[in-house]
C-alpha cells in the first residue's frame, strides 16, 4: 500500500481531511513506536511506505517497550494530535485497520501480540470480517 492510499483510508474512516488524517496517523504511529519493542518497530516500519517509516524510527534506547495501557495510549495520541479521547480512539482504530491492510498478516499478528487485552476494543475493528488482509 502506498502512502497516499494509507492516508486516504484513515481520512475516510475518521471522516476528516487528508491533512488531519496525516496528523492522526503520525500521532498514533509515534505512540505505537513507544509501546512496541525496537525490533518490532523496525519490522513494522519495513513494511510501510517511506514517509511512515520515518515516523516509526526507533531511537538507540528504544529496544524495550514502554509498558502502558490503552487509556494512556489514547491520552498520548490525543495530546500529540490535539484531540479529545473519543476522536483519538476513533483515529487509533482507523490507523490499526489501515495497518492491517498495509502489512502482512504475520506482522500484524506480531504487533497485536505485544499489546495487552485492554487494547482489544481498538484492535478488534481491524480484525472484523470484511477487512482486507494481505498475506505474504
Amino acid at each position: 500500500m502506498n502512502y497516499d492510499t494509507f492516508v486516504d483510508q484513515v481520512a475516510q474512516r475518521t471522516r476528516t481531511s487528508s491533512e488531519r488524517a496525516v496528523e492522526l496517523t503520525h500521532a498514533t504511529l509515534e505512540t505505537l513506536a513507544e509501546r512496541l519493542t525496537g525490533g518490532e518497530v523496525l519490522d513494522l516500519a519495513g513494511q510501510l511506505p517511506r514517509p511512515l517509516q520515518v515516523v516509526l524510527k526507533p531511537g538507540p534506547d528504544t529496544e524495550a517497550a514502554d509498558r502502558f495501557g490503552a487509556a494512556e495510549f489514547v491520552a498520548r495520541v490525543g495530546r500529540r494530535a490535539g484531540v479529545d479521547g473519543n476522536v483519538a480512539r476513533d483515529a487509533i482504530r482507523a490507523v490499526f485497520t489501515a495497518l492491517r491492510e498495509a502489512i502482512s498478516g504475520g506482522e500484524f499478528d506480531d504487533l497485536v501480540t505485544q499489546l495487552p487485552r485492554d487494547y482489544r476494543d481498538m484492535v478488534e475493528p481491524a480484525l472484523a470480517p470484511g477487512a482486507t488482509l494481505r498475506r505474504p
